[in-house]
């Protein structure tokens, strides 16, 4: 919807896009610079209406609804924070339902830990006339690749179903160093989720944290350095980085859970190969059911330019596998 006059009483009628969800959410997300605390001040005081009815914070808003948003003042601080600068990424498929994205390395998927905006906030902010934009799940800054985004209500519904029966098959490509040597092999370690004391989300592997099972195929191979696909079982925070790191097999560029002295020489080119300054971890195929026709659809993305090159500098690998 359109942004709100911060000084008069509105009256919005709730789209078909935007029916389903709560009526606190939805607050947050139209009142752009409003605090947190201010929007549930409001909903508590019975300012907020739905229908000309007074609604708690958990009301879920329907087709149709007419919401009654009173005047609201914004602190002159988030008034003059700087607006969200709008921005478009490649597109891999869009209809009515999805718009999936081929995600860069380096940005990220939505604000917050010291991140002003990410990639949800500067589509909102390039389509000012989309009623609807809501991540689907998410990718770490670190990892480029396909993400996708739900452009109503019941296709975020949708595919956060397929998601949590395991029905949607995720892979991703990743450059190890050490020696792999098996053609296929499942890992299964509990991952546990913590934060740092200065807000840094990081995982551990430890036992009675969250089940967490990821498939590895080995694609290519040379003397120090394998190039596998990741098959996601689970989809847990880190889990691919962790799994790999606590294996012994660190994924080259991976600045949280990698091999911090490999890290700093791969940056440079030398003799034996070029130079790698991101991450090697990219999100390139995802297979999922349609929202709305549930016809099966496979998308890919393919390797960033930048890993694609750093590959070839490695020479011939030593063998190639499925």
């Amino acid at each position: 919807m359109k942004d709100l006059e911060k000084n008069s009483v509105q009256l919005v009628t709730i789209a078909e896009e935007e029916a389903g969800q709560r009526i606190d959410n939805y607050l947050l997300r139209v009142c752009k610079g409003v605090p947190k605390s201010h929007i549930y001040r409001i909903l508590r005081s019975g300012e907020v209406r739905v229908n000309k009815g007074r609604i708690d914070q958990l009301y879920r808003l329907q087709a149709g609804d007419v919401v009654r948003i009173p005047p609201i003042r914004i602190a002159e601080k988030a008034a003059g924070n700087a607006p969200v600068p709008g921005a478009e990424f490649a597109i891999v498929h869009e209809d009515s339902h999805l718009l999936v994205i081929d995600k860069p390395a380096g940005v990220a998927v939505h604000g917050g830990s010291g991140v002003s905006y990410g990639v949800i906030e500067q589509l909102r902010a390039a389509r000012p006339q989309a009623k609807f934009l809501e991540l689907v799940h998410r990718l770490d800054r670190e990892t480029s690749g396909l993400l996708l985004l739900a452009k109503k209500r019941s296709a975020l519904t949708s595919l956060h179903e397929q998601m949590r029966e395991g029905s949607t098959d995720k892979r991703y490509l990743t450059l190890v160093s050490g020696n792999w040597t098996n053609p296929r092999q499942h890992i299964k370690l509990p991952l546990h989720k913590f934060t740092t004391g200065d807000g840094e989300r990081r995982v551990v592997v430890q036992a009675g944290g969250q089940e967490a099972h990821t498939v590895f195929n080995l694609l290519r191979k040379w003397e120090s350095f394998a190039l596998l696909e990741a098959e996601l079982k689970t989809g847990r925070t880190h889990q691919i980085r962790v799994h790999l790191a606590s294996s012994g097999f660190p994924i080259a560029g991976d600045e949280k859970y990698g091999d911090f002295a490999l890290n700093k020489q791969l940056q440079k080119a030398n003799d034996a190969r070029g130079a790698l300054k991101r991450m090697f971890l990219h999100a390139y195929r995802i297979t999922f059911q349609h929202p709305e026709t549930g016809k099966p659809m496979t998308l890919t993305a393919p390797l960033p330019a930048e890993c694609e090159r750093f590959l070839v500098s490695l020479g011939q690998p030593i063998g190639k596998h499925s």
